[in-house]
């Protein structure tokens, strides 16, 4: 599937399915076999004949036709037209309803895999929207090997991961979809541990390629911070562009996840930068576009509050709360940092007891156990840590600038007919479920 057609949900029309209505049930278990249409149903579902009994009753009926409305996937609308002209049936198309957001179906296999379900725990991706799961798998796999830095440790998990990915032991087959996932975690905290030189900790069988973390924490500190920056840096720019696809370019100007809130952020990197440099001119480039900015947050939030006096308050504080916001998520980055510093020197105090037990005998079987034990328990812990950092920060961080509303998910209309048509006989003539084409 080519890279851009999995940035968006498949493109959806708003379709009419007219038949005869001597042939409904024939048409409506075509539809229900199709698997491909989401019909719009007033009444909650039923089963078998009983839910085409319902459909049937809820119809649009007009000179012996009757009609339903829902929705399609593009890609299927040929076959569907071709399925259903052939019980003398058509599928209309019709213009989209202002302000009916059509539903979400994202391109690829279904269910997808864990960088899909990453998105997807959050919440459903608005059709107008950009669909960045891919974009935050890598983003995750990358924050976890931040954390997780270390090169022994990093292997362990890459092996785990090719061993899902094989499918030879039964009873982890159903975690077979995450395999490119942990083996993706497992080498970004190979490469971090050669960084770090770390080998199941200090032990010296790597070098230092870049800096030892105990040794030199600012630098981490700082890296994960200008890391982070440029994470949000990039989820303020999905934010712009899914306003923009949302409600255009007025509405993305004052939002504080669209253009507004994308200039304040700029502002903050060059009072930094300004700050830093020794650059007067630029810290004052930087209030005047933070200025800017705040007035058409605080307008954007009055409008979205319905004006007033009580408006003015509800804008006032959401506005101060934007701006903390804005600099406490930056700092929460920090947490890649702390919690690689964390690891490192859990896996030190291990290393440390082990070299120090060390002695012929029985000192050196102590050591062991406690090498082996002591990697074990870190393992399992700041696995579990790191995991749980990692996603709080895609979640609290990142996701709540690139999506401001939910989706609804496409639920095709597709009940389970086959017993009950079996029981009915020929009165029933279903048809071949559609091929689609490839993706």
């Amino acid at each position: 599937m080519p890279w851009r057609e999995s940035l968006s949900p498949l493109q959806m029309r708003r379709v009419a399915i007219v038949a005869p209505r001597e042939r409904s049930r024939e048409v409506l278990t075509a539809v229900a076999q199709s698997g491909v249409v989401e019909l719009d149903l007033p009444v909650p579902a039923a089963e078998g004949l009983e839910e085409m009994e319902r459909v049937i009753g809820v119809a649009v009926a007009s000179d012996g036709n009757v009609g339903w409305v829902g929705w399609t996937p593009v890609r299927d609308l040929v076959p569907l037209t071709d399925s259903l002209t052939a019980l003398d049936a058509a599928v209309v198309p019709l213009a989209r309803p202002r302000g009916i957001q059509p539903p979400t179906l994202q391109a690829g296999k279904p269910g997808g895999g864990m960088s899909r379900t990453l998105v997807d725990t959050y919440g459903t991706v608005p059709y107008a929207d950009v669909d960045p799961s891919r974009l935050a798998g890598l983003a995750y796999v990358v924050m976890f090997g931040m954390m997780f830095g270390d090169l022994g440790h990093g292997a362990i998990l890459l092996v785990i991961g090719l061993i899902l990915g094989s499918g030879q032991i039964r009873r982890l087959r159903n975690l077979k979809r995450a395999w490119l996932f942990v083996a993706g975690a497992g080498l970004a905290a190979m490469i971090f541990g050669a960084l770090y030189g770390q080998a199941f900790g200090p032990t010296g069988l790597i070098p230092v390629l870049w800096l030892d973390p105990l040794s030199n924490p600012i630098p981490v500190l700082t890296t994960a911070v200008i890391f982070g920056a440029i994470l949000l840096a990039g989820a303020y720019a999905l934010g712009t562009i899914n306003r923009v696809r949302e409600g255009g370019w007025g509405f993305a100007l004052y939002a504080s996840s669209g253009v507004a809130g994308s200039v304040l952020f700029l502002s903050l990197g060059l009072l930094v930068w300004g700050a830093v440099a020794g650059f007067g001119i630029m810290m004052g480039v930087s209030a005047v576009l933070a200025a800017a900015a705040l007035v058409f947050i605080f307008i954007g939030f009055f409008v979205e509050a319905g004006g007033g006096a009580t408006g003015v308050v509800q804008a006032g504080i959401e506005l101060v709360d934007a701006v903390i916001r804005l600099g406490s998520n930056v700092v929460s980055f920090a947490r890649l940092a702390a919690f690689g510093l964390t690891h490192a020197a859990l896996l030190a105090v291990v290393w440390t007891a082990t070299t120090g037990l060390w002695s012929p005998g029985w000192g050196a079987l102590a050591a062991i156990v406690i090498f082996l034990v002591g990697n074990v328990l870190t393992f399992a812990l700041e696995a579990l840590v790191s995991g749980v950092q990692a996603l709080r920060l895609e979640y609290y961080e990142l996701f709540s600038r690139i999506f401001q509303s939910e989706g609804q998910p496409f639920r095709p209309w597709a009940p389970d007919l086959t017993n009950d048509l079996a029981e009915v006989g020929s009165d029933h003539h279903p048809t071949s479920p559609i091929e689609r084409p490839p993706t």
